[in-house]
This record gives C-alpha cells, sequence and structure tokens, in this order.
C-alpha cells in the first residue's frame, strides 16, 4: 500500500443489477446534502456518453474525473450497478482510496429473476456479483480496510437502524426525514426508465414479493447463473454491517 491519498467527498455506492440500489440513492437525493450522480459508469459504457452533473463523460477515465472535480466544490454520492466491468476504475488506485466505496446486496436469486424479467437475453456476467466482488476486493487491497456493505433485506426490515449504522459507519449525519420521498420518475433516470419503474412508486423502502427463488430453481440456465455468483454473494454478505 503506497502513501495514502487525500480524501476526497466522494461516496459511491456499488451494486449488482436489481438490489434495489435505486431505492437507496433515493435517500440520499432527499437528504439534499451531496449531489447524487446516476449510474456514470453503467451508463457510459452502455451509451459511449453521459452527463455527470455539468459535465460530459466519453470514458471511464472522463467519468472519473468528473466525479474528482465535481467534489471539489460539493460532496457527492453516486451509485453504480456491475452488469459491466470498469478496468479503468479497478486500475485507478487512488479513486479506490480517496473515496469511500460501499455496497449493497440482495439474494442473487431474487436480483437474477428481477433481472430476466426486465431483461431475458441476461448473460451470466450480467448478473455482477462476480464483478461486484471485484471492486470489493480492489478497494480492500487498496485501503487496507473492510468496505461498508449492506443487506438490502435489511434495508427493507430494519430501515431506520441499517441506514442509521451504514450512516455511522461513512461519517455522515443520519437524516431519519430522508427515509420517505414523494414518489415519482427523476429526470436522472429518464434514458433507463424501464428499470426504475418499481423505486418510481415507492414512497420509502418497502418489499414486494415475487416469488423469484421458485422461478430461478424451475430454470436450468438462471439457476446455474445463481450457483455461479453465490460465492461472491456470500463473500459480501460475510462483511455486512449488522443493524
Amino acid at each position: 500500500m503506497g502513501h495514502t491519498p487525500e480524501r476526497i467527498p466522494v461516496l459511491a455506492l456499488w451494486s449488482a443489477p436489481r438490489c434495489r440500489s435505486t431505492a437507496f440513492a433515493r435517500m440520499m437525493a432527499e437528504r439534499g446534502d451531496r449531489v447524487v450522480v446516476h449510474e456514470p459508469l453503467s451508463r457510459v459504457v452502455d451509451f459511449g456518453e453521459v452527463e455527470v452533473a455539468d459535465r460530459i463523460a466519453h470514458s471511464e477515465q472522463d467519468v472519473l474525473a468528473a466525479l474528482r472535480a465535481i467534489a471539489a466544490d460539493k460532496p457527492v454520492f453516486f451509485k453504480d450497478t456491475t452488469d459491466f466491468h470498469y478496468p479503468a476504475l479497478l486500475a485507478d488506485e487512488e479513486f479506490l482510496s480517496a473515496a469511500t466505496h460501499t455496497f449493497i446486496i440482495r439474494d442473487p436469486a431474487e436480483a437474477i429473476a428481477s433481472h430476466h424479467k426486465l431483461n431475458p437475453d441476461l448473460g451470466c456476467d450480467e448478473v455482477g456479483f462476480a464483478w461486484l466482488y471485484e471492486i470489493f476486493a480492489a478497494v480492500q487491497a487498496a485501503t487496507g480496510t473492510t468496505p461498508v456493505v449492506i443487506d438490502s433485506d435489511d434495508l427493507l426490515d430494519r430501515p431506520v437502524e441499517t441506514v442509521r449504522a451504514y450512516c455511522e459507519a461513512v461519517g455522515i449525519p443520519f437524516v431519519p426525514e430522508a427515509l420517505t420521498w414523494e414518489p415519482g420518475m427523476r429526470s436522472e433516470w429518464q434514458s433507463t426508465s424501464k428499470w426504475h419503474q418499481s423505486t418510481s412508486r415507492t414512497a420509502g423502502f418497502a418489499r414486494r414479493s415475487d416469488g423469484s427463488a421458485e422461478i430461478v430453481e424451475a430454470n436450468p440456465v438462471l439457476r446455474a447463473y445463481r450457483d455461479h455468483h453465490m460465492p461472491y454473494y456470500e463473500k459480501l454478505r460475510a462483511a455486512a454491517l449488522r443493524p
């Protein structure tokens, strides 16, 4: 571990797709104490360019530079999903150690069922837990400490305790009023709106049951995806906060 870089006021939430990270980001927007950036890396990979606050980025490196630049003026929260692989992020040891990287997880069978419903051509890598764990391990190696992980089941079952524990762990004030919000589609979700319909209808952290474990169990392809990603999920779960 080389020199410790200057901390930068960037708080990241990394998530495999369909792990309730948009609801968490919605709460962060409700707080109003930092610039909230929605999925800049997955969008730059997917669309070739992305707006990061008032800047346009055309590569992973551009995104990381934009986040640093915005953070020079105001603290930043961004969330991103690991349906893509981010080699430039993994190579940027300074960003890995200077920003605060946190992680949110969900039972892979539930995440896969939800993802497959929106993307029937889902491939194994896009499920995202292996790539999520890779970022976790890279941050751990760069910082010498275990990053903060929350289980989204805890977020739904014990929202106050879970968010309070998260805030304490990352050193930000707990704002209970931010746990509820007005339903509605937000402007930053428009380009990927089909992925955010369910969150747009919420007014807080809420559980919806969908029999997803059975759907995955009955489908040999999805079951193989689950079995592939389960060990990475288990490693992350072992590190999760216990609110």
